[in-house]
């Protein structure tokens, strides 16, 4: 038998330091290169987005791939990609960490509309506050301490 899956994944992570300097002039530029990341390890990309200090990525992963180690090739790969490129001339890396949350397909596209509306998002809420809400949506227990 053949491996089926449907696992939709949200994942979001930040600049270091929560610096805002992904400059909406070359976002596109950087969400190209994370959708070929994406390409390359066989997941498919619905939505990838952004502001000033972190991104999202609204994506099924193949299940040959681990959560972790995708985040890690995305990080790594971006960071390159900016530094080669100097897209974003300030940018000193991504945080350690991620935020990675599981949906039902059924939800995909309030999830979509969600991710691509966060310059909206954003004029009322924090990076913070947005996921300390998804923390808790997701029950995912976390240290406060840990949210700078």
């Amino acid at each position: 038998m053949s491996t089926y899956t449907q696992i939709l994944y949200q994942i979001v992570f930040s600049t270091k330091h929560r610096n805002p300097t992904l400059l909406e002039e070359s976002r596109d530029l950087l969400f190209k290169d994370i959708w070929g990341i994406l390409k390359n390890k066989k997941c498919h990309l619905y939505c990838i987005n952004g502001v000033e200090d972190h991104i999202h990525i609204v994506t099924h992963i193949h299940p040959t791939v681990a959560v972790s180690s995708l985040i890690k090739d995305i990080k790594l790969g971006s960071n390159d990609y900016i530094k080669k490129n100097r897209i974003f001339l300030d940018f000193s890396g991504w945080q350690e960490g991620y935020g990675a949350f599981t949906y039902s397909i059924k939800e995909k596209e309030r999830l979509i509309r969600y991710v691509k509306h966060q310059q909206d998002h954003h004029k009322r809420f924090t990076y913070k506050e947005e996921l300390t809400t998804l923390l808790n949506e997701h029950q995912v227990e976390f240290n406060e301490k840990y949210l700078l």
